[in-house]
């Protein structure tokens, strides 16, 4: 079978969610979604206190290794025990989630590109770009209406880690990308673009 691997990266907040789920939405019959966040590692040994002031921007923060293997095996057709991540407790479930192959394969995070490794692996890649006051107020509204998190500890985590490690491992990064998306799933025109070029890969 054809399968087709895309990889949508972005900064936090730039709609790079919105946008795989339209895609998903699209090619619903034929398609599996596999979200980056899944792949956090997790250590129970580690206070809350002390695991909620961990960079979680960083790519050490992602058990990469295993996120790899996961869509090589999607790519040969196999299905795969996707790991379920509590955000607000800053840990992984005992539980998994089965993840079946199929035709489209849509992964989408914030380091996609970073990992050459990791990026070599789509056939398409899409960077989706948006203005940084845009992502933040969309970080805030998300984080605390649904990850339970204080605005102040928002706003430390965006100064002290999220916005030095978005210009260091995420925006350099777009270069990589085969199209450059502004406002995510929003952008109407961009996504008629997308939606023919994977109608062409799987032709």
């Amino acid at each position: 079978m054809n399968r087709v691997v895309i990889g949508i990266c972005g900064g936090t907040g730039s709609g790079k969610t919105t946008l795989a789920e339209k895609i998903y939405d699209e090619f619903a019959s034929c398609s599996t979604l596999l979200g980056m966040d899944s792949y956090y590692k997790s250590d129970a040994s580690i206070p809350f206190e002390e695991r909620a002031k961990c960079n979680y921007d960083h790519p050490d923060a992602f058990e990469t290794d295993l996120f790899i293997r996961h869509i090589k095996e999607l790519k040969k057709g196999n299905a795969v025990e996707v790991p379920q991540y509590d955000y607000r407790n800053h840990l992984r479930k005992e539980e998994t989630t089965r993840v079946e192959s199929n035709r489209i394969i849509i992964v989408e995070g914030i380091l996609l590109f970073e990992n050459a490794k990791l990026c070599n692996l789509f056939d398409i890649k899409i960077y989706v770009d948006t203005d940084a006051d845009v992502r933040i107020l969309r970080r805030i509204m998300r984080d605390v209406n649904e990850r339970g998190r204080s605005l102040d500890s928002v706003v430390n985590q965006y100064q002290s880690t999220v916005k030095p490690m978005h210009e260091q491992f995420v925006e350099p990064y777009k270069r990589r990308a085969d199209i450059i998306v502004p406002e995510g799933g929003h952008n109407a025109v961009a996504l008629d673009v997308i939606i023919g070029c994977i109608n062409h890969k799987l032709s």
